[in-house]
């Protein structure tokens, strides 16, 4: 008796047997392979002829897997498996060196996060081009993921159930107050704070919002004297002695060393989280930046800064 020879084995073979134990006949197995009917008989034929021995029943009421027939069915499904297998492999290796990655956020996250985020990734996939576009509102933020404009979106949280979300931070609000020699407080009062001409980003910014509703909330409603959009140049007016401003510590870093930080009276933060579609497939750069942001930044150590 010759031995057997697995490699002459074909997969159309496996596939054929497959399709036959779950369609229960050869005609129906033959409508799922997109195969004529000849083409899948032939198939078992060979098969059970270079295996030397009788894998199904042919008769009346379709075909029966013998019990050696289902010990080989239950391999051949294996096979397949580990075949689709490789080729997802294979379809991820090549979808990650090459395609693009889009973010929106707002400034401080793409000042003091992305950055090392970024360095991170295009280490590991340097054929991924990484794209930011910067708001100023985190409602722009959710729009641009919203309308498929960008891939992965900083907001705040909560946000809308319709993203699938997760936290980042926690990013504390101080009061920066004008240079001085005089000892200041630990945790400014109310009545310091309303003394300062109050410098705030304008109407539409989305830390303008939250500032706005904390103070209704603590029932001081302060106007501010000045409307300045850009951070920098808020803390280059209260360097001048033009005022105080409430701002997100990582919003103002690098903070002038000789700005006075005190913490407000009613303790004030915003949570930084990362959204995405919900239950929408995404190419697997999407993926590989999403871990690449988890591993870089959600360590003790990165937290800590924050």
């Amino acid at each position: 008796m010759a031995d057997i020879n697995p490699y002459r084995l074909k997969i159309s073979q496996i596939r054929a047997l497959v399709a036959i134990a779950d369609a229960g006949t050869f005609s129906d197995a033959a409508l799922e392979l997109d195969l004529s009917q000849s083409a899948v008989s032939h198939a078992i034929a060979t098969l059970e002829e270079e295996l030397g021995v009788i894998l199904l029943h042919r008769g009346r009421q379709g075909a029966v897997l013998t019990p050696l027939g289902a010990q080989v069915t239950q391999e051949g499904r294996n096979i397949l498996r580990a075949l689709e297998n490789i080729g997802r492999q294979a379809q991820q290796a090549r979808g990650l060196q090459q395609g693009q990655v889009r973010i929106a956020g707002f400034r401080s996250v793409a000042t003091h996060i992305l950055p090392e985020v970024i360095h991170q990734f295009r280490t590991q996939y340097p054929g991924i081009t990484v794209t930011i576009n910067e708001f100023h509102h985190y409602n722009q933020v959710e729009a641009e993921v919203r309308h498929g404009k960008a891939d992965i979106g900083f907001t705040y949280l909560p946000t809308s159930p319709e993203f699938e979300s997760w936290e980042l931070l926690r990013d504390r609000y101080a009061v920066f107050l004008p240079p001085t020699t005089c000892p200041q407080p630990a945790v400014v009062s109310w009545d310091a704070l309303i003394h300062y001409p109050l410098i705030l980003a304008p109407p539409g910014d989305g830390c303008r919002d939250l500032i706005d509703r904390y103070l209704a909330q603590a029932g001081c409603p302060i106007q501010p004297a000045y409307e300045v959009r850009e951070d920098s140049t808020v803390l280059s007016m209260v360097q001048r002695g033009l005022g105080a401003t409430i701002m997100a510590r990582l919003a103002a870093e690098p903070i002038p060393p000789d700005l006075i930080v005190a913490e407000l009276p009613l303790p004030l933060e915003r949570v930084i989280g990362v959204i995405r579609p919900k239950n929408t497939p995404q190419p697997p750069a999407i993926y590989a930046f999403v871990e690449t942001l988890k591993q870089t930044w959600l360590e003790p150590e990165a937290l800590s800064q924050g």
